[in-house]
């Protein structure tokens, strides 16, 4: 009797892809099927803003792995009491893990939302995002050709760099992406946001207007090996650039 092929991941493999979950063999078939799919190609880097989050997470959660020292075979009740306790921190970390992959699936598209001074009111992600811009070394350029100005606000984290950016005088409608340049020419999505037709901080325009853009995410890359951000659409078409040199 012949077994059933494997299922083919297809669009639904965004989350378990971004999350590091599939096989060898299913990541072969998702990366076969992304390089002709635009659609996943765009969730995927909408969702990588979250992966520094999740490594947060990930280490501030407790590895059912870790050894744990061993009583004496006569103390059995201390015994179970651990394996109990191994149970249960082990349950909560799948628990963790998958409400974050749930959160990833369905919230996707949104993953590289922008968050500005004009959100709705009492949304605690805009103050993040300033407080996050707020706290790193900053770098700012004003494209000559494009007149938009970008600051970055960088800080050095175990897997990389958390990158934060403060974006004006730029009128949409856009679809826009953050990409770090390594010194070596490669290149990483930090994050992804839309820019509605009334723009981020133009000096004209109502008071929502002037308010710049801040968002953030990540990059795999250790700062001193990043030569400088770039803001384009997603055509191609450059806005920015902030060197770091």
């Amino acid at each position: 009797m012949n077994r059933p092929a494997a299922p083919d991941p297809g669009h639904t493999a965004v989350g378990a892809y971004a999350l590091g979950t599939l096989d060898a063999a299913e990541a072969a078939r998702f990366e076969e099927h992304l390089a002709g799919c635009e659609r996943c190609g765009a969730e995927l880097d909408g969702l990588m803003g979250l992966a520094p989050l999740l490594a947060d997470l990930k280490e501030a959660t407790p590895d059912p792995a870790a050894p744990t020292p061993q009583p004496p075979p006569r103390m059995l009740d201390a015994l179970l009491d651990e394996v109990g306790a191994t149970r249960r921190a082990r349950r909560t970390r799948r628990l963790w893990l998958v409400a974050a992959a749930a959160a990833l699936i369905v919230a996707g598209p949104l993953a590289g939302a922008a968050l500005t001074g004009h959100d709705t009111p009492g949304h605690s992600g805009a103050g993040a995002a300033r407080q996050m811009y707020e706290e790193g070394d900053k770098k700012g350029a004003v494209d000559p050709a494009t007149k938009v100005d970008a600051t970055v606000s960088l800080q050095d984290k175990p897997w990389g760099t958390h990158v934060a950016l403060k974006l004006g005088n730029v009128r949409g409608p856009l679809t826009c992406d953050l990409v770090a340049v390594g010194r070596d020419g490669q290149e990483q999505t930090v994050t992804t946001w839309a820019v509605p037709a009334p723009g981020y901080g133009l000096d004209k325009g109502d008071k929502a207007d002037r308010e710049p853009l801040y968002t953030h995410g990540g990059a795999a890359f250790n700062r001193a090996d990043i030569a400088r951000f770039e803001v384009r659409t997603l055509d191609g078409r450059r806005l920015a650039t902030v060197p770091l040199e």
